[in-house]
């Protein structure tokens, strides 16, 4: 079926007749031929065009024979389609530029739906698209964008506005013809007032859906220079969508309300918060199972060089862990050296048998060590503890003090408590290196000395620093949180499964990612503290 164009007696409205498209239009529409298609046509529409400061197709690549003009004919080419509604279609598109006298009546009234303004010259034209502009002691009408003048030297004395004379002083009266050619509802020539609120919230990976909403507002402006991934919305110059893609933070996006009485400005701050804190997963050992990462990546955290020289040395180790095995020497966390016997190392480990069941950690080589060993029954099978491991930095080993102040220089947390460890050492302590060789969860070095039986570990942090004045902050009476909202947020946190992407365990604070090895992605499991 073809789509019939037909101009209403008055000239100001257009229908399609035949068209799925709404058939009743301003005469605000131009026709164009297609530039990658000389067969086929756009009709624009000139009026939302102007307003919304892009190009805004009412119908796009339409091939011309699916048109004819009121008469039922059909054209003979798509530039001939287009010139037509150009012609027909458009009210501005007859209007020369005319040259009033000064004897002159101009009467401006809107039609009845108070989208066109009719001249008693019998011109008419959409809402928007024209404006009055004072020239010494007369008035021009031209277009919204003073690319085309219509009328020129007309008499202000002689303007009126629904039969009545426009009174005030000449720049009044140009403000109150413009309200009625911008619809604006007031005949008070008022600038725009944004009205719509300027605080924005989002919380990442949401989208935005924001209106700008402003009493006598013609006219919007966006800055969005120093904002990716938000858009105007195609047809609403006034929305914005857009903006999942925005990191946590502040963002100030310029927004400007215009008419021809002058604009204003303002500023909506958008915020964007960071997902609430969250706990949904860990990650589970098997046999074979460990995390590796790149131990010179947590080097300024947990290396040493020589015997400890004070804070620079120091760390904090957190962790929770709900052991599932019975076997002793499993391997929470190892850093350190890969000759066990020479080179220094920092061993976590869990003693899972009946008479047991505690924490041991190793600090030294296998020839050279300090050993705190947790008092048993103080991490039972099958329940998640949080375990807090702290160094003050200072010296471990023969070289200086006594085997007892060795001891002092590291504490042991369970869920929040202060643990009494038994202590043993070989050759007085360690005074060596802790070197930056390999850094592992759930296995020990280059030895076999892997977590077992599905045992998991949850929320694993690292601080270059002693944090045992703050170690319930840490713990947090048993509730897991966002350790970087702490006063001292650590150097280093894995989440364990939360926000990962197998096999990549993320260190969402530092570099230091670890790679889960001879595991599936079904070992990132439901289970949390």
């Amino acid at each position: 079926m073809a789509i019939q164009i037909i101009r209403n007696e008055a000239g100001n409205c257009v229908t399609f007749q035949g068209s799925s498209n709404p058939v009743y239009w301003n005469a605000c529409l131009s026709g164009e031929v297609d530039t990658s298609d000389n067969t086929l046509v756009n009709i624009k529409n000139d009026i939302r065009t102007i307003s919304e400061s892009e190009t805004v197709y009412e119908f796009f690549k339409i091939p011309y024979t699916n048109f004819e003009d009121s008469d039922g004919n059909s054209f003979s080419s798509a530039q001939d389609c287009a010139d037509y509604i150009t012609s027909e279609c458009n009210v501005l598109g007859s209007i020369g530029q005319q040259v009033a006298s000064s004897a002159d009546e101009f009467n401006f009234f809107l039609d009845s739906k108070d989208n066109t303004v009719i001249m008693s010259t019998g011109d008419y034209f959409p809402v928007n698209t024209i404006h009055a502009v004072l020239e010494s002691s007369t008035l021009s009408i031209s277009s919204i964008t003073g690319s085309k003048t219509y009328y020129s030297n007309i008499n202000l004395s002689n303007v009126s506005i629904n039969g009545s004379l426009i009174t005030g002083t000449d720049t009044e009266k140009i403000n109150t013809l413009n309200v009625l050619f911008q619809n604006t509802g007031s005949s008070t020539g008022q600038a725009p007032s944004i009205t719509s609120s300027l605080a924005v919230s989002l919380t990442e990976g949401e989208t935005l859906n924001y209106e700008l909403i402003a009493d006598y507002g013609v006219g919007y402006e966006w800055d969005l220079s120093n904002v990716n991934g938000i858009a105007s919305v195609e047809g609403n110059i006034r929305k914005l969508i857009g903006g999942s893609s925005l990191s946590a933070g502040t963002y100030n996006i310029p927004v400007k309300a215009i008419n021809y009485n002058g604009e204003d400005s303002q500023t909506v701050v958008l915020t964007v918060d960071a997902p609430a804190f969250s706990s949904t997963k860990s990650v589970k050992f098997q046999n074979l199972d460990y995390l590796n990462a790149n131990a010179s990546l947590a080097n300024s955290s947990l290396g040493r060089t020589g015997n400890g020289s004070g804070s620079s040395d120091a760390w904090t180790i957190s962790m929770w862990v709900k052991p599932i095995g019975t076997e002793n020497n499993q391997t929470l966390f190892f850093y350190g050296g890969d000759d066990l016997n020479n080179e220094g190392h920092i061993i976590i480990r869990y003693f899972g048998s009946s008479s047991l069941r505690a924490v041991r950690l190793e600090y030294g080589s296998d020839n050279n060590y300090l050993r705190l060993l947790a008092p048993s029954s103080s991490f039972p099978l099958n329940q998640w503890t949080h375990l807090i491991l702290t160094y003050d930095g200072g010296t471990t080993g023969v070289a200086s003090g006594s085997v007892s102040s060795y001891y002092s220089r590291f504490k042991m947390y369970a869920n929040g408590v202060l643990l009494t460890t038994s202590n043993t050492n070989r050759n007085s302590g360690f005074n060596g290196d802790i070197k930056d060789e390999l850094m592992r969860v759930g296995r020990q070095g280059l030895s076999t000395f892997y977590m077992r039986s599905g045992s998991r570990i949850d929320e694993l942090a690292i601080w270059g620093s002693d944090e045992s004045s703050n170690a319930s902050d840490i713990y947090n009476s048993g509730n897991t949180h966002d350790l970087t909202s702490l006063t001292t947020p650590p150097n280093h946190f894995w989440r364990m499964g939360d926000g990962d992407t197998y096999p990549t365990i993320q260190d969402v604070v530092g570099s230091a990612d670890f790679t889960m090895n001879n595991m599936t992605v079904a070992d990132i499991v439901n289970d949390v503290p």
